[in-house]
């Protein structure tokens, strides 16, 4: 692993973010990866930017092998009065190449955002993961964390 580097992403990596999000059983059926790209990640991808200030940072992270991305998440540091006022770090969109997977890349990416979300201040992090990932789950705990909330999503 001594090639896997850590960056935010661009908008340039937009397509590569997407593949990644649909590579997958849940993601396939979610996402679009026909090119060009849906104007709609990029809007997304640009409200996420838009959104973003140097006390509540929106991240896309990457983590790149080579030339290659294998692996994204969202994270995204959430201020709020609950537990006195912690700054939360909330993961989202998880993903590792299916190619690359089993190869701690997807722990060394979960690690890496803990490092940035404490060094920005952050004192819990939290995230949804579907309920069908039994591997997901195992993956979350091994790492330390603890399913102590139920969550729940509906469409609007």
């Amino acid at each position: 692993m001594s090639n896997l580097a850590f960056r935010t992403a661009t908008r340039d990596d937009l397509p590569a973010i997407v593949a990644l999000l649909a590579d997958d059983e849940k993601g396939k059926t979610r996402e679009d990866t026909s090119l060009p790209l849906s104007q709609a990640y990029y809007d997304a991808f640009d409200a996420m930017t838009a959104a973003s200030t140097d006390q509540c940072p929106n991240i896309y992270l990457l983590a790149v092998w080579g030339n290659d991305i294998v692996g994204c998440l969202q994270l995204t540091l959430i201020p709020g009065l609950s537990r006195r006022g912690r700054l939360r770090a909330q993961i989202e969109g998880v993903r590792v190449s299916s190619r690359h997977r089993g190869q701690k890349i997807g722990e060394n990416l979960i690690l890496e955002s803990i490092s940035i979300s404490k060094l920005l201040g952050a004192t819990l992090m939290q995230f949804t993961t579907d309920a069908t990932r039994k591997d997901a789950h195992r993956f979350y705990e091994r790492l330390g964390f603890v399913a102590s909330h139920l969550g729940m999503k509906r469409d609007l």
